[in-house]
């Protein structure tokens, strides 16, 4: 029978020093290499979506908590902004390099079995422990900002507690897109506009005394998921009685007259065939198309088809928009929405609702430009996800979290190393 892994080889008496590779502080040396070096790699933290290049004009604004708390802000957010296939590879990744270094722990000195279970459980805690932050823990928010104050920043698919899955109050959305740097928000809430109506009703005079909520609901149309900006205001009857689905013949019936048709916008699309794309004016159809989502599960479902989603809203000139999807659990916002709307801090926040539908029917594919922020790619090397999304994490810092990381690094290796020396004195 082989001998326990305490027995096979002596452990060193408890009173003995430590060795000297042991006494170095290798993940605290480790850290501040790769803060250092990466910002040989620095890039932009937002793009733009459909060149992939830096954006003119607009940039990502840190607010002073926010660069204070880097470590644990730059943790959070890229938590927050991962796929669900992301999450799972960067786990599977993350208990391979573990068990790796745990096993060359082995090697330089005795553990036993107790010890490795220990680590383990401390590593599991704080893999939960960080996952709960991301999603639970209020923090400060990176927000964008623009040059040009004719620019409208915009989510098209919000969510509050008046639909079945959203646990967030209207006042909570309104704060959530204020703090992301947003000034326009669309509720669109599933078979109910309560919530968008009680949003409508607190809004402030003008657009450009504070972040405005607009009416809109999301709806199902062949299998795939739509909103319709204002359906209950200006184009009632284009749903069903249970407002849960699309009725194609109000749809139709409701675009025949030019310049008034309903923009119907198509929310993380599962099979780009199903539905058909308007053909100009006074045709029913899609007239913009999600191409960023804020949720893990639907991440999954827009990443893998961009170059298609992008090719197809090119082809049939239809806008692509973005939407947090945000059910009241994260904190992060993925993209903005970007539209050049001349003069929209002086208009009521019905005229903005109606201009922005306006450029849309008008502009097409032309009338909107996305921005996200920039983190791993999704679609390749997952296997490698936990290497590259912390570096791709690690290249949009800016100077100012650099600093805040090396700092907060080695004042938690000298914390821990005054604990160990009075507990040694002890």
């Amino acid at each position: 029978m082989a001998k326990p892994l305490a027995e096979r080889r002596p452990l060193p008496p408890p009173d003995a020093p430590r060795p000297w590779y042991r006494r170095i502080p290798w993940i605290a040396i480790a850290i501040t290499l790769a803060v250092v070096i990466s910002s040989g790699y620095a890039v932009q933290p937002i793009r733009d979506v459909v060149t992939g290049g830096d954006v003119a004009g607009a940039y990502l604004s840190r607010s002073l908590g926010y660069v204070l708390l880097a470590p644990l802000t730059n943790v959070f957010d890229t938590v927050v902004l991962l796929s669900l296939r992301q999450h799972l590879a960067f786990l599977g990744g993350a208990f391979v390099v573990f068990a790796g270094w745990r096993v060359v722990r082995s090697v330089l000195t005795p553990v036993t079995w107790r010890g490795h279970a220990f680590a383990l459980a401390a590593f599991v805690v704080g893999l939960i422990a960080t996952y709960a932050g991301a999603v639970l823990l209020p923090r400060p928010a990176a927000s964008l900002e623009t040059d040009n104050t004719n620019i409208l920043r915009v989510d098209f698919h919000s969510h509050t507690d008046a639909s079945h899955d959203g646990r967030m109050s209207v006042e909570d959305n309104r704060a959530w897109h204020r703090q992301q740097g947003f000034d326009a928000a669309y509720v669109t809430d599933h078979g109910t506009v309560a919530g968008a109506e009680r949003g409508v009703a607190a809004n402030p005079r003008t657009a450009g005394e504070g972040t405005v909520l607009l009416q809109s609901i999301e709806v199902s149309w062949t299998g795939e998921h739509v909103s319709i900006p204002n359906a209950q205001r200006v184009y009632s009857g284009l749903l069903t009685s249970n407002m849960r689905d699309m009725d194609p013949d109000a749809l139709r019936l409701g675009s025949v007259i030019p310049t008034r048709e309903p923009v119907v916008i198509w929310h993380h699309p599962r099979d780009l065939s199903r539905l058909e794309a308007a053909e100009g004016p006074g045709t029913p159809g899609i007239r913009a198309i999600e191409i960023v989502n804020g949720s893990p599960a639907n991440m999954e479902k827009v990443h893998p088809k961009r170059e298609q989603i992008i090719a197809l809203a090119r082809e049939k000139n239809i806008a692509l928009v973005t939407g947090s999807d945000n059910h009241g659990w994260g904190r992060t916002a993925p993209g903005w929405t970007l539209l050049r709307v001349y003069n929209w801090r002086s208009m009521t926040p019905d005229a903005v609702a109606v201009q922005i539908e306006a450029m849309i029917r008008a502009g097409g594919f032309a009338s909107t430009r996305v921005v996200e922020r920039r983190v791993a790619s999704s679609t390749s090397r997952l296997w490698a996800s936990v290497f590259t999304v912390p570096a791709r994490m690690l290249t949009t810092l800016s100077t100012d979290e650099r600093v805040a990381w090396i700092a907060w690094t080695w004042l938690v290796t000298s914390g821990m190393w005054l604990w160990r020396r009075r507990r040694a004195t002890a």
